[in-house]
């Protein structure tokens, strides 16, 4: 009887979260291509209404008014972005997933690549979600990292 391989628990959970952010994005990326050609002010307020949340807050209300400022065109950009980042975080979280040693090098890369602009973030404007993503990607590497120095199968 031919014994199974366990599959590393760390890789998995990494894989795991990043077909998470892969979706979300993905999710994202079509809630952005939903927004063309309308009125996005009315549909913020729509969504404020339903979800009960305060309108006159200074937060919701400035973030409704940048919003009903932005174009067809950025709309579309931010979409396309949103999508390849998607692409990247599904890429990766499957080529973990089945434990691919590409997908570690992508890994370390990209993730490697976000990490000076998040402390960048947390140094301007620190918030605990900032702090939270700063200390999980920071683990993510220095574990992939690790990983890349064994050899394969270790």
């Amino acid at each position: 009887m031919k014994k199974r391989r366990q599959h590393d628990k760390g890789l998995f959970l990494i894989a795991v979260l990043k077909m998470v952010y892969g979706l979300l994005f993905l999710v994202l990326a079509v809630g952005l291509l939903k927004l063309l050609h309308k009125d996005v002010e009315d549909v913020l307020e729509q969504w404020i209404m339903a979800l009960r949340i305060d309108p006159s807050n200074h937060y919701v209300s400035t973030g409704v008014e940048k919003a009903s400022q932005v174009s067809d065109q950025k709309l579309e950009g931010l979409s396309a972005l949103t999508f390849g980042y998607a692409a990247l975080f599904l890429t990766e979280g499957m080529g973990l997933f089945y434990e691919k040693r590409w997908s570690e090098y992508l890994t370390v890369i990209a993730t490697g690549s976000f990490i000076p602009f998040e402390l960048y973030e947390v140094i301007q404007h620190c918030s605990a979600l900032k702090i939270t993503l700063l200390v999980v990607n920071v683990g993510i590497f220095i574990f992939l990292i690790y990983k890349l120095r064994q050899p394969k199968g270790a």
